[in-house]
């Protein structure tokens, strides 16, 4: 086995690099002092934001993939804790209108670059198990809202 050199803290440069040797395409945007990656996955677009800064400047102890999709119309009750409950890593929250998904990545104590490809990856299934996530839980909540109301319409014809 080969040593390999713990990456202890990231910047931008060196996730963006290793988001692109994934295939991702990476877009930097700077907003004050504000830097985040944007990138998407099979259409699905999401973003990079980095958290703690680390001893060295430009660089971070840890950052956050975040995907944000608006909504439109009403948002199925229960969509967000059956996906909280449901799943590990990645945590669902509404913020205005929108849904949003975010995780967590540490490399303060220490981790290797196969590491950070392996959360890379994990954050592409949990994007992929959103979409599905969202469409399956949507039907299903349409397919009980009709048989409510077909139970309903039955209960009024049964008492005319």
């Amino acid at each position: 086995m080969t040593a390999q050199t713990l990456i202890l803290s990231i910047t931008p440069e060196q996730l963006g690099e290793l988001l692109q040797a994934a295939g991702y395409r990476v877009n930097r945007t700077e907003q004050g002092a504000v830097v985040q990656l944007l990138s998407a996955s099979q259409g699905i677009g999401f973003a990079v934001r980095f958290g703690n800064p680390a001893v060295t400047e430009g660089s971070f102890l840890d950052f956050t993939f975040s995907c944000a999709l608006r909504i439109e119309g009403e948002l199925p009750e229960g969509l967000v804790q059956v996906w909280n409950a449901s799943r590990r890593f990645a945590r669902l929250s509404r913020q205005g209108d929108f849904l949003v998904m975010e995780m967590d990545a540490i490399v303060a104590a220490g981790v290797s670059e196969d590491h950070v490809r392996g959360v890379l990856e994990l954050w592409d299934r949990l994007l992929q198990e959103f979409v599905v996530y969202l469409r399956d839980y949507s039907q299903h909540a349409r397919e009980q809202q009709k048989d409510g109301a077909d139970a309903t319409q039955e209960a009024a014809v049964e008492e005319a």
